[in-house]
């Protein structure tokens, strides 16, 4: 080979790499940094609802399609908002109880399955993720004590009064729904715990490893009727929850 002729080949090359860096690069989907879409099942009050919560890089409009390409949302953004765009989305549906509709009828309108949201990048190109929508509920927190004393079935049955220090303990859930959902096996990732009354607001959460918490003083030194709720969370995202209350002396 000609010297001439590899000095060619050599600045043929180069203006090749210059061309093929000039042109843009196509955007590759991004993801959510959070993709969550589960159920919340009220055990005590008897309904349940479906929720979602949805965070990540800036968009101006998403769609929600569960299995079967079903469209379960679709948000388009317009004017000043399209502008700014949003980054987070958590929504909660109506939760009518079981007289007003059935278990079975909710289930059936929203299947177990992979969902896929997709959403327009406010900088452009997409942000797509998928959440899993499990059927499987966990059982209802139970066996609930207050200082060693049985809490309540609900605020509705007459609370024990218990004297501060509150310590609230429970059994650790271990199986699915006995009559909700499907059955299935149940790990729970998490407890959340929470205290109120009017003006007072007291939350937690817990690792699945602990089933007892005892409540502040300064809890509750604010007052003399209180109500508190335990939800389990599945890995799945589900949550159960129970409500009961307690009197203070």
């Amino acid at each position: 080979m000609s010297k001439h002729f590899s000095l060619y080949l050599m600045g043929l090359t180069i203006a090749l790499l210059l061309w093929a860096a000039s042109i843009p690069t196509v955007r590759g989907a991004q993801q959510f940094e959070v993709a969550e879409i589960f159920f919340e099942l009220n055990d005590t009050d008897g309904d349940i609802g479906i929720q979602a919560l949805i965070d990540g890089e800036p968009w101006t409009d998403l769609e929600i399609d569960g299995p079967g390409d079903s469209t379960l949302l679709n948000i388009v953004s317009r004017g000043r908002l399209a502008r700014q765009a949003m980054t987070e989305l958590f929504f909660e549906s109506a939760e009518p109880d079981f007289e007003e509709e059935r278990p079975s009828d909710f289930f059936r309108r929203f299947p177990e399955g992979r969902y896929h949201i997709d959403a327009r990048a406010q900088e452009g190109g997409r942000i797509q993720s998928s959440a899993v929508l499990s059927h499987v509920l966990a059982a209802r927190p139970s066996n609930i004590r207050l200082n060693n004393v049985a809490a309540a079935r609900s605020c509705d049955d007459p609370p024990p009064m218990v004297a501060p220090p509150v310590m609230i303990d429970w059994d650790p859930v271990t199986q699915s729904h006995s009559s909700l959902g499907k059955t299935g096996p149940v790990t729970i990732s998490r407890y959340q715990l929470f205290v109120e009354r009017e003006g007072v607001n007291f939350s937690l959460d817990l690792p699945p490893s602990v089933t007892q918490f005892e409540v502040p003083r300064g809890v509750t030194d604010l007052g003399k009727d209180f109500k508190f709720e335990i939800i389990a969370r599945t890995a799945t995202g589900n949550n159960t929850a129970v409500e009961s209350c307690f009197l203070v002396p």
